[in-house]
């Protein structure tokens, strides 16, 4: 009989998936930086992509507190959310829209570590690695101010690649003539 998967295997299995998404956010906001016209969303590209760089470095303290070695496992979540990623960016590129889908392909992958994060953090308390979860809940916490970033320069980015002539709603509907 097959041995029965814990709580502990879960936690081992969902880190190695973050720690392989976590190195593809690195390349895939490197590369987001480069592709950035807007000052402000270059800016958190690049800032973002040096603390996912510490936010490895801390996942690697958390299998050892763990006692396992660190090692990836091909996250499918990350690799589809990339993939998207660059194929907006090759659909938009040199269009005035090009920076808003930056910006909301950036808020997926941030969306998706902080599910991650969140579950991970939980775990780790619960299987009493609190140094663990303190780890974890910090790199919860970026994840969570950059998407409030990314939202916050979204918003002024959104209304570029808006045709002229379109009036942006005000939540009012216009009365049939």
């Amino acid at each position: 009989m097959a041995k029965q998967k814990t709580l502990h295997d879960a936690f081992y299995e969902t880190l190695k998936d973050v720690y392989y998404a976590e190195k593809q956010s690195v390349k895939a906001l490197k590369k987001s930086a480069k592709a950035a016209e807007h000052d402000e969303l270059r800016q958190a590209f690049e800032t973002h992509a040096e603390e996912s760089a510490q936010q490895v470095e801390r996942l690697t303290q958390v299998f050892e507190i763990i006692g396992k070695p660190a090692r990836a496992k091909t996250c499918e979540a990350m690799q589809g959310i990339v993939s998207e990623m660059e194929e907006d960016l090759e659909d938009f590129e040199d269009s005035p829209a090009a920076d808003a889908v930056l910006a909301a392909c950036a808020q997926a992958v941030e969306h998706y570590e902080i599910a991650r994060y969140g579950t991970l953090k939980t775990w780790a308390s619960q299987l009493g690695y609190a140094e663990a979860a303190t780890l974890l809940d910090e790199t919860l916490q970026e994840e969570k101010k950059t998407d409030a970033l990314l939202s916050k320069i979204a918003e002024s980015i959104n209304t570029a690649g808006t045709p002229e002539d379109a009036e942006p709603s005000k939540g009012k509907a216009k009365k049939a003539a």
